[in-house]
């Protein structure tokens, strides 16, 4: 199985065009792992002295969130099904999120995991759902900024080209406005997984689901895992792989233990747990709204301004698109659709395809078909027979995005020593930073499902695995 280049990667999940031209700042994020912080906000939790439920928050350094849900439920003693929690984190970073547990906060104050605190908030008898919180709040540090010949950007320079993007950005898009990309985390980061696992299962083939998720290689993951993952594409000799698996591949060894006793590529897929298996999906979903997005910047048709055969959708509080509002842009209603776009009530939309096939009509419609054609789907492909709860009835995604409460300012360039692998090993072939370039501290606010990965790639210009 050929390793994918870092252009292949980004060209494979949509995410290889811009806005507006600049040449960005280079650079590269999560450098230590305090680099990069963020923190949900919520209005309000009903709290309730009698409720069932114990609210918690919990800050998590270097965890993944999936990972710390499986390590805290079995810690509980319970399903973590009774853990509800309003959005999944990246690993490397420190995160702070409400989450609300069906257990008592004695049990809860037992347990002891590294690089984890948790604090009492009070009883409730909610539950969260994905999406619950108000807004993230990030503060990211972008450390050795870097020209495109890879030589040292300094401070000055930085900043002026931060500035220049974001003007640009506003004149072309309005303040505060941004391309809603769905960044790299979705589709497994440089690794890229997701969306060729959700290939296959699209295309009801669960062996080679299993196949491609084991060993699928990336160039970044470490000698240990590389191994492992050749010696399953070679042999896919299950005794032999789970002699020498690594400790942190446990959704790989769960495929394996379970295929050991089953030899069924669908029992052993469903081992994973059900939101993973769901994101496989969206992964593909994604990849199209991604490729649409940056198909109609190529074609110089406005993220924002409404065409006629555009699907709008208004604006719900935390800036998602209210699904049971959309309409289609007719001749006679551009004109007031335009202006509640400008005002920020209405959305402008792209597609995130399923089997009720949502699509525009127009300009925009005939882009949206030739890339869900180009890639072989139809209606029908969104209908997983062998796993009925993986299908999907199809969604629309707002094409733009809001930051507010936006600083930038100069900070230090001093990184201890063991605190970045990478800084230690510096710059390598095809890499865009420099140690000696400056270091700069960005801190805003996005709503739930925007990412600040994208909104900084815009930024930056750095190869993807950068961020």
């Amino acid at each position: 199985m050929a390793t994918a280049t870092i252009s292949d990667i980004e060209r494979k999940v949509g995410l290889d065009t811009y806005t507006v031209e600049n040449e960005g700042i280079g650079g590269i994020i999560k450098v230590k792992i305090s680099d990069f912080r963020v923190e949900e906000s919520f209005k309000k939790i009903g709290l309730d002295s009698k409720g069932r439920f114990s609210v918690i928050e919990v800050t998590l350094r270097n965890w993944e969130t999936n990972r710390f849900i499986n390590r805290f439920a079995r810690e509980l003693k319970i399903s973590r099904n009774r853990i509800w929690f309003s959005g999944t984190k990246d690993k490397r970073a420190v995160t702070t999120q409400l989450m609300i547990v069906d257990a008592p906060i004695n049990k809860i104050e037992r347990v002891e995991l590294n690089d984890v605190k948790i604090s009492y908030i009070g009883r409730t008898h909610q539950k969260l759902k994905f999406g619950d919180h108000q807004s993230n709040k990030f503060t990211v540090i972008v450390r050795g900024c870097a020209k495109i010949d890879g030589s040292p950007m300094a401070d000055d320079e930085a900043m002026k080209n931060i500035n220049s993007i974001i003007s640009k950005m506003e004149e072309k898009l309005g303040k505060g406005i941004f391309p809603n990309w769905i960044g790299p985390q979705r589709f497994g980061g440089v690794r890229a997984v997701t969306a060729e696992v959700g290939k296959n299962i699209i295309e009801n083939d669960f062996r080679k689901a299993v196949d491609t998720y084991i060993g699928m290689v990336s160039q970044f993951e470490n000698d240990e895992v590389s191994k492992f993952r050749k010696l399953w594409n070679d042999s896919k000799d299950i005794e032999k792989c789970l002699e020498i698996i690594p400790n942190r591949l446990n959704y790989e060894k769960r495929i394996l233990l379970d295929l050991k006793k089953t030899n069924n590529h669908i029992s052993a897929f469903k081992t994973l747990p059900n939101n993973l298996q769901l994101m496989f999906i969206h992964a593909v979903q994604s990849k199209i709204f991604n490729k649409y997005l940056a198909l109609r910047i190529k074609s110089n048709l406005s993220l924002n301004k409404p065409l006629k055969g555009d699907i709008v959708g208004h604006l719900t509080e935390k800036r998602n698109v209210d699904l049971k509002t959309l309409t289609i842009v007719e001749k006679d209603s551009k004109n007031r659709i335009e202006h509640n776009c400008k005002l920020g009530r209405l959305a402008v939309t792209g597609p995130l395809p399923g089997f009720s096939e949502i699509l525009a009509e127009g300009e925009s419609g005939k882009l949206e078909r030739e890339i869900i054609s180009e890639m072989n789907y139809s209606k029908d492909s969104w209908q997983i027979e062998k796993i009925p709860r993986l299908s999907s009835s199809g969604s629309r995604r707002a094409l733009t995005s809001t930051y507010s409460n936006l600083t930038i300012e100069v900070c230090s360039k001093e990184v201890d020593n063991e605190e970045s692998k990478i800084w230690d090993e510096g710059p390598q072939k095809g890499d865009r930073w420099n140690p000696e370039g400056a270091s700069i501290k960005f801190k805003f606010d996005l709503p739930p499902g925007s990412y600040a990965t994208v909104f900084l790639r815009e930024i930056m210009r750095s190869p993807i695995n950068h961020y």
